[in-house]
């Protein structure tokens, strides 16, 4: 078994595995805080180890760290980043609202690993310290948030971005494949005038492009960080100029355009960024559930539904009904984006909590969104690899069901007048006729005039003078 060695904090002394890197701050929140199964994510350790090898360069470059504990920091940070001690990050979403454990957990984790790397032992806080040294110029209260923003910057446009990319270009392969078919509209559920495949599919590209570009914006706004506004966004033991040397080494560190935020006091008891960010997603899930809702209807049948599109068959759908095979790809999608809309209210009540200088709801809400990301990312990559590319369409049921349609009736109204071509539809209906038929029996048209006007093709762009 392994050994324990006693770690102080505060507090007191606390006893902590012997082989962990963590201390006792750690040690604390593991045993006060066994709440659900939900841990730290990966990309908010990934964003507080930046935090804190970015503030180690800093602190050197303006003289307030010594320069081998600076380097013991930053190598240590680099390790973290690297993804090379993940299991020594196990605390709970469902801790300090600040994320202050969190934040600690990093802290002590490096001090540790940096203190090992200069010939220290684990535990002693020297040479390197976990307050005063890996978080120096810093508190949970800017730290935590700025990690928030680089976590989220990063899942966004490392799954979000790409997936999203990915739909958009197969469904434009798709709208390209099926150019120039023409089949029924529908609006309300009933019958409606023609139009082409390829118009109906536009619909969803257009929002999804939409979709990008509420994302895009979401990230210009999470750019703003709040490291330097320390406790309560005044900058207490930062330097001058200590915000905007961060947010500047941050932007180099990471390749993307972070600066320090105009306004501090915000950036601590506010997280509107976040919530525009989750309000982006949530977007794109209201797409996403009309895109895969319209297909599977589309898709219904195969022969009592409307069948006029063809999904792909990737396994069986009953376990009773032999030969079922159900539009799983669909379900997966709508059920993950109902998921992100509920993920997204909760943050939105969360971002409503920022009582005076603090918002104490951060782990939950960066927890959300990233999970957001990752359903959303995974979902659409699945939906489209496993759904869209194979999408093909039944062109004869697709024109059985045209010529059928009683809205063809439409393109008689500047001809003969909406009455009279109502009176035609209705007939028909009524009567088990062709339109055709109705208005020949009706007298209102013979068969050429008939023929000469309505043309289904025609229907699917602007005519008259």
């Amino acid at each position: 078994m392994t050994q324990n060695r006693m770690e102080t904090d505060s507090l007191g002394e606390i006893a902590v595995p012997g082989d962990k890197l963590w201390g006792a701050q750690t040690q604390r929140s593991l045993e006060n805080f066994a709440i659900g199964q939900d841990v730290m994510d990966p990309d908010l350790i990934y964003g507080l180890a930046l935090v804190k090898k970015v503030a180690a360069k800093v602190n050197q470059s303006l003289g307030r760290l010594d320069e081998n504990i600076a380097q013991g920091i930053i190598t240590a940070a680099e390790e973290v980043l690297e993804g090379r001690h993940q299991e020594q990050f196990p605390l709970k979403v469902w801790q300090t609202g600040s994320g202050t454990q969190s934040n600690m957990n990093v802290n002590e984790v490096i001090a540790n690993r940096a203190s090992q790397i200069l010939g220290g032992e684990l535990g002693r806080k020297k040479p390197v310290h976990p307050n005063d040294h890996v978080n120096l110029g810093q508190s949970s209260n800017d730290s935590f948030p700025t990690a928030m923003h680089i976590a989220i910057v990063k899942a966004i446009k490392e799954r979000m971005q790409p997936a999203l990319g990915y739909t958009r270009r197969v469904l434009q392969a798709k709208i390209k494949e099926f150019d120039g078919v023409v089949k029924s509209g529908r609006t309300h559920l009933m019958d409606a005038t023609p139009l082409t495949v390829s118009q109906e599919l536009s619909s969803y590209d257009a929002q999804l492009a939409f979709c990008e570009q509420a994302i895009q914006e979401s990230l210009e706004t999470l750019f703003d960080i709040a490291q330097g506004g320390t406790a309560v966004g005044t900058g207490l033991n930062t330097p001058q100029k200590f915000a905007e040397t961060f947010a500047a080494t941050l932007a180099q560190e990471s390749t993307w355009p972070f600066k320090t935020a105009d306004n501090k006091f915000m950036a601590l008891a506010a997280h509107d960024a976040v919530l525009k960010a989750s309000g982006s997603l949530r977007q794109l899930a209201t797409v996403g559930f009309k895109i895969a809702n319209d297909l599977r209807w589309l898709a219904s049948g195969p022969r009592c539904g409307l069948g006029e599109y063809i999904l792909p068959a990737n396994e069986p759908g009953s376990s009773i009904m032999p030969g079922k095979v159900n539009p799983t790809q669909c379900e997966a999608l709508t059920m993950v984006c109902a998921q992100v809309m509920g993920l997204d209210q909760a943050i939105a009540f969360a971002a409503s909590q920022g009582q005076l200088q603090l918002n104490t709801f951060k782990p939950m809400m960066v927890h959300n969104v990233l999970l957001e990301i990752r359903l959303l990312s995974d979902a659409l990559e699945s939906f489209t690899k496993n759904c869209l590319e194979g999408l093909e369409i039944d062109r004869e049921r697709m024109s059985h069901l045209l010529q059928q349609s009683l809205m063809l009736v439409t393109a008689l109204t500047p001809k003969i007048g909406y009455d009279r071509a109502a009176a035609i539809a209705k007939f028909a209906h009524e009567n088990g006729v062709t339109l055709k038929e109705a208005a020949g029996q009706l007298g209102h048209l013979s068969a050429e005039e008939f023929e000469h006007a309505i043309q289904p093709e025609a229907m699917t762009q602007p005519s008259g003078d």
